[in-house]
């Protein structure tokens, strides 16, 4: 009986050492997997620290292993379609050849598939002779597109001059038919009339969306960025789009872009976390923050 209540004994004292290990185990791989949000080199008063921690909360950006995030450091174009490849979840709108590698992109190499569905998607492409080019940075100008252009948010906006609604509402009847008929018509019958005449007037004159529908997108970007003529034309109808949907950011002057200058890890950092805010798919910063006053938006009119 003693040996039988030591053999019990054993077996619960075994038994719980197991599930000690078993909670422990998972305590240790939660730790592990909960994300880094702060870092020695990002300050609670740095214009991006909002973003970065956003992001960093989401696993969409990290560190480095010595603690510091490096907001400063330019991104490279491999180091952009890995954030890329975190961040948003589209469907290929087009497919590798098999067989077909960037001649510069080793098959071990550590960003192959994050680069191999930015191409897929449409975010981004290689250069001619097969190339990628994943150690080039990436200047702002250029993730402004390539966000652009794999989410499809450039959706009727284009860069060529179009007209205006007013240049084709100039009705040349109605300015002689009052004229010959006011004399003939009654007072009380044209009183009635003006209920029906009101409203055709009013729809003449174009409204404000109407008139900002129609205005090119260069007038957006004359009217908004000090720098206008530095943003190439090809990227004018992407960076006009981007500027309304509050996705472009600018520290330290809103209206100044900066397009050809290598995008840092803060600048990439912020253009992400307002695009996935135009997106709806996180909160967007408080308007309190600091960094809310960075963000671009279009003046009345634009």
């Amino acid at each position: 009986m003693t040996q039988l209540t030591k053999l019990v004994s054993a077996g619960v004292s075994l038994l719980t050492l197991n599930l000690i290990v078993v909670a422990a185990g998972a305590l240790e791989t939660s730790a592990q997997s909960s994300p880094t949000t702060t870092f020695s080199d990002v300050q609670p008063n740095y214009w991006a620290q909002p973003f970065i921690r956003g992001l960093a909360a989401r696993n969409i950006v990290t560190g480095y292993p010595d603690g510091t995030f490096r907001p400063e450091q330019p991104v490279d174009r491999d180091e952009f379609a890995a954030i890329i490849r975190k961040a948003f979840d589209q469907p290929p709108i087009r497919q590798i050849q098999s067989g077909a590698v960037y001649k510069d992109i080793p098959t071990n190499y550590w960003a192959s598939r994050p680069i191999e569905e930015a191409y897929q998607q449409g975010f981004m492409a290689g250069y001619p002779g097969g190339y990628f080019r994943p150690n080039q940075s990436v200047s702002k100008v250029e993730a402004i597109v390539a966000l652009n252009k794999g989410l499809n948010l450039t959706t009727g906006t284009s860069a060529v001059t179009v007209p205006t609604v007013t240049q084709r509402v100039v009705p040349q009847k109605t300015a002689q038919k009052p004229v010959k008929r006011r004399v003939l018509m009654p007072l009380a019958f044209t009183t009635l009339m003006q209920p029906l005449l009101i409203p055709k007037a009013q729809a003449a004159s174009p409204s404000t969306t109407d008139r900002q529908a129609a205005r090119p997108a260069s007038f957006l970007i004359t009217n908004t960025y000090a720098d206008a003529n530095n943003i190439p034309q090809y990227a004018v109808g992407d960076v006009a789009t981007a500027t309304r949907k509050n996705i472009v950011v600018n520290y330290p002057n809103t209206k100044v872009l900066n397009p050809s200058q290598p995008a840092t890890r803060g600048e990439i950092t912020a253009l992400v976390y307002q695009t996935l805010v135009a997106q709806g798919k996180i909160e967007p910063i408080a308007i309190n923050s600091p960094a809310y006053q960075y963000i671009v938006r279009t003046k009345p009119g634009t």
